[in-house]
Parts: structure tokens; sequence; C-alpha cells
């Protein structure tokens, strides 16, 4: 298992299938893109599923998150997650997406194996959308979770992020949109991830400031900790149920205590946290044909050193050189 020195065991993999993205959101990237990582760094399919392999059958893992950049831009998306539904035990899969191919993908990823998506979407302004990622694509994405709910990718997760100036005033709207919808709404704090450097703590959207403007619409009721378990979301019943509302507040109340994730970039590095500023290589291993247990033995390793907390709340916090779109969500 991928136990930590502080207790907390991994059962919760995210694997980065692309640092590529067809939006510029400006708190991920600058307009111009990133250097993308040079196609024989990526992990090949066959490489993923192999560690993904040794993660559901040597390390206990039990859920698979597929993210990116924008996985539906990895070519073999369809083909990793059909391979992956077939380890025995067999894992939960689920995939964070812009959406935007989700309208053509969503029934094939379904038959593939994949249970269920998150989508990102800040904005019920088309307006507002063109402005956070620079891209005129708003359609797409309500199209693409339409057809996700169709094909039964359910519950549809929709993660929002709330910034300064462009889409403060919007969480209401969202959740009753969300409601509506039968989707299930989780709002994120801004994250210092960016590949500028240009997060600021002072005047980013607190989950404080969250809560306090979906209340002047909506009753929340606090789910509780039982429910929440390790889930990175608090949860709140919406009006007495049976929706709810999620507030991922990594910022200003970590949750560090009790994460059970592991993560896998797409060139094949291990990181024990979002924030972590160090990586295991696994890639050098599986090219050097390292056997299946060697490579559960670095990854555990690679876990057993993770530390307490994400260390946002120290003076000397350095943000990690590597963005969003190369860790992986």
């Amino acid at each position: 298992m991928l136990i930590d020195t502080y207790g907390r065991v991994a059962t919760d993999l995210r694997v980065s299938l692309t640092d590529r993205c067809n939006l510029r959101c400006t708190y991920c990237m600058p307009e111009e893109g990133l250097q993308w990582l040079a196609k024989p760094d990526l992990l090949t399919d066959d490489e993923i599923v192999r560690l993904v392999r040794v993660a559901v059958t040597d390390l206990g893992v039990t859920e698979v998150r597929f993210t990116g950049g924008e996985p539906l831009l990895r070519p073999g998306l369809v083909g990793i997650v059909e391979r992956c539904a077939a380890l025995t035990p067999r894992p939960r899969m689920s995939l964070t997406t812009n959406g935007i191919g989700l309208k053509r993908t969503a029934a094939a990823l379904k038959a593939a194996g994949l249970d269920r998506v998150n989508v990102s979407l800040d904005t019920l302004r088309p307006e507002v959308f063109k402005t956070l990622t620079r891209r005129d694509r708003h359609r797409d994405v309500l199209d693409g979770m339409a057809a996700a709910r169709e094909a039964g990718l359910t519950p549809v997760k929709v993660n929002a992020v709330l910034m300064p100036g462009l889409n403060e005033d919007e969480a209401p709207d969202l959740l009753a949109w969300a409601v509506e919808e039968g989707y299930e709404l989780r709002f994120i704090e801004q994250m210092p991830l960016d590949a500028q450097h240009g997060w600021k703590r002072e005047g980013m959207i607190t989950a404080g400031d969250i809560l306090a403007s979906l209340r002047t619409r909506f009753e929340l009721t606090p789910e509780g900790s039982e429910e929440r378990g390790s889930a990175p979301a608090e949860r709140w019943v919406v009006d007495g149920g049976p929706h709810t509302v999620g507030v991922i507040a990594s910022v200003t109340r970590p949750f560090c205590r009790a994460c059970d994730r592991t993560r896998l970039t797409a060139d094949g590095q291990v990181r024990t946290c979002l924030f972590a500023t160090e990586e295991t290589d696994l890639r050098a291993a599986l090219r050097s044909d390292a056997s299946d247990a060697e490579l559960a033995d670095i990854w555990k390793k690679a876990m057993w050193g993770k530390k307490a907390g994400s260390g946002l709340d120290d003076p000397s916090f350095l943000q990690p050189e590597r963005p969003m779109s190369a860790i992986g969500g």
C-alpha cells in the first residue's frame, strides 16, 4: 500500500495524460500557451496502463482520475480507459475535462468503462467565458456536459473557480442552474498553480466569500465530516435537499490531514501533492526494464516521504515551478 509517515494511505490516483490544452484560462496559463512536453517525454499508452495496473493490483489504489492538461486531447484515451477497466480489481474511473470534446466522446468513454466526469465551467455568461478562457467555446462545454449526462457518466460534477472582477457574483446563478440541470456543483478556490506565478492571496475569492454569496439565495446545511471522508470538497445540502453544493478550499481550509491522493504526471513523475516541489521519476525506471515490484517499491518510497501539509500557510511557501497543466488537477 501507499502509506506515508503520518499514517495516510493513498488509494486515489490522479493520472495526467497530457500537458496540452485547447483553452487558455487566465488562472492556469498565459495567452500564448506554454512549451509543451516533447512526445518522447510523455508516457506511452502502454506505460500508462502498466503503471495504473501496478497501482491497482500491487499498491491498493481503488480510484483512478484521468486529468490533463485536457485529457480529451489524448488520442489513445478511450483505449486507455478500456484497458484499465479490465483490471482486477476494477478501479472506479473518472475524468476531469474542460468539456469541449465531450459531445463527441462521451458515449465511447462510457462504453469503454468510464464511470463519471468532472467538467470545468466557471461562468454562465458566454462573454465572460471568452474572457476567462480566451476562447469562444462556451456552447461546446454546455453541449458536452449534456452529452455526458445522456451517456450516463453521472453524477456530472461541475468545477467552478471564481475570479475577482469577472465572475465573482455568479455563485448563486451557477448553483440555481446546476440544481435545475441535475449537475453537482463544486466551487474551487483559486490555487497558486498558474504558469505566470501571478496568484495573490490578497483579493482571492475565498470559501467564506462563496458561502456568503450562496446564502443570499439558498439555505445551506452542512453535510458533516462523516459524509465527507477524504473528499476534498466540503458539502452543503441545498434548501433541505436532495441537491448539494461543494466548496474545495485548498487555500483557506486545507484538508491535508485526510488526503488519500497520489499523482502521476504526463511524463511519468510521482507527485505526492499538488504543491510539492519534488518529484520521483518512474519513467526512467520503466524504460530501464524495471520489474513491477521495483516500480511499486519506488512509488512506495516516494509516498512515504509525503509532507504533512501543502505548506500554503507557511510564509516561506514557494509556488511549484510546474504549472497545473503539467501536474494534472
